[in-house]
């Protein structure tokens, strides 16, 4: 390559900097930032300083950055309600787009996206870093070889005790559209759909819970909220069935008098094997007419399953796959396709929450 790429991030609070600039600096081989924006100007200056290039600009109009045409890449790490018209506007500008998960607040603007993308021939992804997990990848691997047989029951869980975020937006339904559910209930979602690779789904039905958002005090990781604050839900839960009968069990919560905790994770059943992630991977089966369970040791380094895979954190080789995807014109690891069918589960979920009433998607 002749140049490294040059990126703009929109939106640079606490998933930029703790995510996004970070593994994108570990990428300074075939990246660079060149650009921040943020509604406070502040934030974007500090996050230049940090990260960007020495002569790395900023601005808190993010269409005053899509207006720079030596811009390559553009990272949307904003609310999730900005997150549809700001990548379809960077798309049009004819920017690469990397946008924060979920991929939009409903699937009406997700839809938006994808179809600017396609249009633009410009490539999309989301980010859904847990898939590039040492469990997660190889879990994936035993699914690609046929080990589980057809997978025909999953759980995708991402339970928290007491963890709600009290910073940011994250308890404004506006800005965000939803609470855990939307929030990492996407990420064990995406997890699930990818190992099972299917994204075929015929209807499910939603409970959506609003129980503990007044009961203080609330014992929470990070500190009480004032009252009334708590516009989300605490807890929310789905029941999908696939068109091929298959079925996924989908359990989110900020908020549960569970000790059950475990976020981001999948448990899949199939017609040869299952497997989970209790205490990292375990695969079951039988074999010689006896049943195994296989516990594969992941800590001691092991095989990139897919090509341009390091050693990195999970944020680092999301990051180095984006942009080997870009500098070669391949595929992202997430797909656009793949992240919409994300969205419309869980705008399914809600609905069928608040109707009562299973909801179908064709």
């Amino acid at each position: 390559m002749d140049k490294k790429l040059r990126i703009g991030i929109i939106g640079c609070g606490g998933i930029a900097n703790g995510k996004h600039m970070p593994a994108l600096k570990n990428c300074s081989d075939l990246a660079e930032m060149v650009y921040f924006c943020d509604l406070e100007l502040s934030r974007a200056e500090a996050a230049a300083k940090k990260f960007g290039t020495p002569d790395a600009k900023v601005c808190a109009d993010y269409k005053e950055l899509l207006a720079d045409e030596t811009i390559d890449v553009v990272h949307v790490c904003t609310p999730n309600r900005s997150h549809s018209f700001i990548t379809v506007d960077a798309l049009e500008a004819g920017k690469h787009v990397m946008c924060e998960k979920p991929m939009a607040i409903n699937s009406e603007e997700a839809q938006k996206m994808l179809d600017a993308a396609k249009r633009t021939g410009k490539k999309l992804t989301i980010g859904y870093q847990n898939r590039h997990r040492p469990d997660s990848m190889y879990i994936k691997k035993e699914c690609e070889d046929g080990t589980l047989g057809e997978i025909y029951y999953a759980k995708a869980t991402a339970i928290r005790r007491r963890a709600v975020p009290t910073w940011g937006v994250f308890m404004n339904e506006y800005e965000q559209g939803g609470g855990p559910l939307i929030d990492i209930g996407t990420h064990a979602l995406d997890l699930t759909l990818w190992c099972m690779d299917n994204y075929k789904p015929k209807y499910c039905v939603g409970t959506v819970y609003h129980k503990l958002g007044d009961k203080f005090p609330t014992g929470n990781a990070w500190g009480d909220w004032k009252p009334g604050e708590l516009t989300v839900e605490d807890s929310a839960f789905g029941f999908i069935v696939m068109e091929n009968g298959a079925t996924v069990v989908l359990e989110s919560s900020w908020a549960l008098n569970s000790l059950d905790v475990r976020e981001a994770v999948t448990t899949l059943c199939g017609t040869d094997g299952g497997a989970d992630m209790e205490g990292g991977v375990r695969i079951n089966g039988i074999r010689n007419g006896r049943q195994y369970v296989l516990k594969p040791d992941l800590s001691a380094g092991g095989v990139a399953f897919y090509e341009g895979a390091g050693a990195g954190s999970p944020q680092d080789n999301e990051a180095r796959l984006w942009l080997n995807a870009v500098i070669n014109d391949t595929d992202p690891f997430v797909l656009p396709e793949q992240a919409l069918v994300v969205s419309r589960i869980l705008e399914g979920i809600y609905i069928s929450a608040k109707t009562g009433e299973p909801y179908y998607f064709n």
